[in-house]
């Protein structure tokens, strides 16, 4: 187990170490994402790196394509019809020569990152490809990760939309066998962010990118959970560094409805620095939580079932307010009693897969099969909770409240009635018990579960 480390970043460390810290006025707003790339010695003991080679975010920024891709002769261009709408031909026309392959996806609704779409990239390829250029925001982005990284090619990225926070990281979301599955690849080497295209994308991307940061105040809250009852790994720089992009974001909603470009270009740059914290890490961690499990539940079952649901960063923002209601529920209890314990029994599996494929049907088996491997509902934590309690209830009291967090996103114009009316009340509850099951990170769903809905004294099976 690595050493978790105790001592807190300050706001000097931060900005050395980060070259970013909350700004005094508005004013002072613009950050060097490039001094956060490379690696670093980290105070916790591990070496933080982050392999892009360039971040260009702000007006004008277009214009680096052609400088960016200058040593490259055989380039794959690939975005959907939204996206080369954006600004497809222009940086068509700056790969001049260099474009050996032009992808535009035809979708009806949301392009989905699944087995198809893979397929489709992967065959517009030839041995002499060098390089992947996606134009596009989340999908996109995650399927040049993925089809480049399986291919051992790079990529860049020439933003569309400040919609989400996985453009610096090395995690690519895709839709696999109905399942949402994060695979392992690679950060581009190049990142553009155009402000001047970016605050044209539909508003209800830049709400995305919005919520998308906001869920940080539920995800580093687990984070510090699993720390005080599973003794995960820690480490405070990256935390301060995540939590540094929210308190750059978090009151920028009425600029970000009126599409500010100013606004656009922060939020873009926090988005991008909280890939970076994840690409420091290898994983999701700092940037991904309970909030995005449950968004991860009504996309999966959206798609199973032929469903609404909404765009990834907005499902986000609203399950950010259902998980800190289960905070705010289980703060309100006094610490957790003795009960019944599973002595004489065992969790009773029968029951649950019967739970789990109703909920998931035919993408059932893959999460019953997670939850065998990991064997945490064999698992009695409640003895651990009993003995941390004071630390556990600090942890929780330290996130915003909910009627605080439903303040961001009505600055922002979202309305977390629409997400209760649209979803309805069987499936909120659904997703509170079942939308753990979906990955194998420890969060406030797990606490909630087993002091609130397991059944302690359940049968033998």
């Amino acid at each position: 187990m690595r050493e978790i480390q105790e001592n807190f970043t300050t706001e000097e460390d931060s900005e050395k170490i980060y070259g970013c810290r909350e700004p005094e006025n508005q004013e002072e707003t613009k950050m060097d994402m490039n001094s956060m790339l490379g690696s670093r010695t980290c105070g916790c003991g591990e070496i933080h790196s982050c392999a892009m080679k360039a971040v260009y975010i702000g007006p004008g920024a277009l214009e680096k394509v052609r400088q960016a891709v200058k040593d490259y002769r055989r380039i794959l261009l690939a975005a959907d019809q939204n996206t080369y709408g954006a600004c497809g031909e222009a940086v068509k026309e700056q790969l001049g020569e260099s474009l050996e392959n032009l992808l535009v996806y035809e979708s009806e609704g949301y392009l989905v990152p699944n087995e198809e779409a893979v397929a489709a990239m992967e065959a517009r390829l030839t041995e002499k490809t060098d390089l992947i250029v996606g134009v596009g925001s989340g999908v996109i982005q995650d399927l040049c990760k993925y089809v480049s990284h399986r291919a051992g090619l790079p990529y860049h990225i020439v933003a569309t939309a400040p919609s989400m926070d996985g453009y610096a990281s090395a995690g690519a979301a895709m839709i696999m066998e109905s399942r949402k599955v994060t695979y392992q690849a690679h950060v581009p080497e190049v990142l553009i962010g155009d402000t001047e295209i970016l605050r044209k994308a539909p508003m209800e991307m830049i709400q995305a990118g919005y919520g998308d940061i906001l869920g940080k105040f539920s995800c580093l809250n687990d984070w510090k959970l699993s720390r005080v009852v599973n003794g995960e790994y820690f480490c405070q720089e990256v935390y301060g560094l995540t939590l540094d992009m929210l308190q750059r974001t978090k009151d920028l909603g009425p600029r970000l409805l009126k599409r500010d470009e100013e606004a656009v270009g922060i939020l873009m740059e926090a988005l991008v620095g909280v890939g970076i914290a994840m690409a420091y890490v290898g994983n999701s961690r700092p940037a991904s939580g309970s909030e995005h499990h449950l968004s991860h539940f009504f996309e999966v079952t959206g798609l199973l079932n032929g469903e609404p649901y909404f765009a990834h960063g907005i499902d986000v923002a609203f399950s950010s307010v259902c998980t800190q209601r289960l905070r705010e529920e289980l703060l309100a209890d006094t610490p957790p009693a003795s009960g019944q314990t599973e002595e004489d029994g065992c969790f009773d599996w029968k029951s649950w897969e019967q739970d789990i494929r109703r909920v998931y049907t035919k993408a059932a088996e893959g999460v019953i099969g997670l939850q065998r491997r990991l064997g945490w509902y064999e698992t009695d934590r409640r003895g651990v909770y009993r003995e941390k309690w004071e630390e556990i209830y600090r942890v929780l009291k330290e996130a915003p409240s909910a009627e605080e967090l439903m303040g961001y996103l009505n600055s922002v114009g979202l309305d977390f009635q629409q997400f209760e009316q649209t979803y309805g009340e069987k499936k909120l509850a659904d997703a509170i018990k079942y939308a753990k099951d979906l990955k194998d990170r420890y969060t406030v769903l797990w606490l909630y579960y087993d002091l609130k809905l397991r059944p302690h004294n359940g049968p033998a099976v």
